[in-house]
């Protein structure tokens, strides 16, 4: 099994991360294999990073030649995962989508925690588009821009204080808002006593399971192939 995971910004060090993540996921037998978007922004931090950022990964999805079995779309709130599923005839799991599903799966009410506060109505608004969004207590800034996640100390702490606040808001399962944190679930969970998901893993996961299940996108409607048309693509 083969599954693509997309990075949503340009960063090719957070592609890195992101790959290792997904990797220590995967199930044995799984190959991972990671892109980074050829233009668009380095960070995705907002509605018009969000809007380039969709359209440059949707760019380099339709530009691959290699062969796999499902996408994990790793960018927490951006948009493009619509679109991903009309262009793809593979299973298309995004990593918002799925951290909240799980989420539902272990508690009544969950609460995300993410990077900047200007970044959370994206948030919100791709939970509501998913049927999630009644069981969210609420999305939280941290405090911290994507590119500043490489402090490890700094990210800690500040996961940790946004983390209680959702907790003391009657979060009992939090949900890590940024492709970007992955890895940090299990010192994050073990120091607030609830469970913390990374989207990163819960796609990849959801995505094995997909495969394995012969399960793909229907076209019965929304996410029916793109209509015949003239199409032009940027190209660098």
């Amino acid at each position: 099994m083969r599954i693509l995971v997309t990075n949503c910004n340009t960063t090719e060090a957070m592609t890195k991360e992101i790959e290792a993540g997904a990797r220590a996921a995967a199930s044995p037998g799984t190959e991972i294999l990671a892109r980074t978007p050829l233009w668009g922004p380095e960070s995705a931090e907002g509605w018009l990073d969000s809007f380039l950022s969709a359209a440059a990964v949707l760019d380099l999805l339709n530009g691959l030649d290699e062969p796999f079995d499902a996408l994990v779309m790793a960018g927490f709130g951006e948009h493009g995962r619509e679109g991903a599923r009309e262009l793809l005839d593979v299973p298309v799991v995004d990593i918002t989508e799925a951290a909240a599903h799980l989420a539902c799966l272990l508690g009544r009410r969950y609460g995300v925690v993410t990077t900047l506060d200007r970044t959370c109505g994206l948030i919100e608004d791709s939970l509501h588009a998913a049927g999630v969004a009644q069981n969210c207590v609420g999305v939280l800034g941290a405090g911290l821009g994507v590119l500043e996640l490489t402090d490890e100390r700094r990210t800690e702490s500040a996961l940790l204080t946004a983390g209680r606040r959702a907790r003391d808001a009657g979060a009992e399962v939090l949900v890590l808002g940024c492709a970007g944190m992955t890895g940090l679930d299990r010192r994050i969970s073990a120091m607030l006593d609830i469970p913390v998901i990374d989207g990163v893993a819960a796609a990849v996961r959801l995505a094995e399971s997909l495969v394995a299940l012969n399960l793909k996108t229907s076209r019965a409607g929304s996410y029916a192939r793109p209509l015949p048309k003239t199409r032009l693509w940027p190209r660098i």
